[in-house]
């Protein structure tokens, strides 16, 4: 059976790896695009902003961060499940010193979320070194394990486990189109995994 879920509206709220997945330079095809993985799931309505860059605290010139993002569409009256595909740069963010931890960003999205469902995408790079080497990605992967003990309606998408090194760009941090189109395909489908149809998981991480 194809995969289905109880999700019909989806705010997606990402970093530069989820504006390619939207971008027709990094997926020509729209219909292999993120909003078109969504609606093959069965979402009816989709938000998605996605900035390069992003984080949930810090803001680059001209950018709000994820978690102001979030904010305002609740306060706007939105009502649904959430993905956010958030953590590449927080982490990076962290390891250059942020005086903002892990936790204290995850807490802030799920606080937005208020109780509905949230997938949460994993991060990984293929950097050894530097603010965004894939060890202080794990380190954010790890909060995010730890933070599902405090909230049963989040689901992690374990794209850490998915992504493989010929999918990456040579900064190690970005998607070629291959691995874009594979991106968007996962994500969607891992959203239907998490909240298919008759509810909710029974794994908290799912891939």
């Amino acid at each position: 059976m194809p995969l289905r879920t109880s999700c019909r509206s989806v705010a997606h709220i990402g970093d530069s790896t989820s504006v390619d997945l939207i971008s027709p330079d990094s997926i020509p095809n729209a219909n292999l695009r993120l909003g078109a993985r969504y609606a093959a799931v069965g979402v009816r309505h989709v938000k998605i902003d996605a900035s390069g860059g992003r984080s949930i605290v810090e803001e680059l010139p001209g950018q709000i961060n994820g978690y102001q993002v979030a904010s305002i569409w609740r306060d706007r009256g939105y009502r649904g499940c959430w993905v956010f595909a958030l953590g590449t740069n927080d982490s990076a963010n962290v390891a250059a010193g942020s005086s903002v931890g892990m936790m204290a960003r995850i807490d802030q999205m799920m606080q937005v979320a208020h109780g509905e469902p949230v997938l949460w995408v994993n991060a990984r790079t293929l950097l050894s070194s530097g603010p965004w080497a894939n060890a202080n990605e794990q380190k954010w992967d790890q909060a995010l394990v730890r933070a599902l003990a405090k909230y049963p309606n989040m689901r992690i998408f374990d794209w850490s486990a998915v992504a493989r090194p010929n999918w990456f760009l040579s900064d190690g941090i970005h998607y070629n189109s291959a691995g874009c189109v594979l991106r968007a395909k996962a994500i969607a489908d891992g959203l239907a995994r998490a909240f298919p149809r008759n509810g909710r998981s029974a794994a908290k991480i799912v891939r």
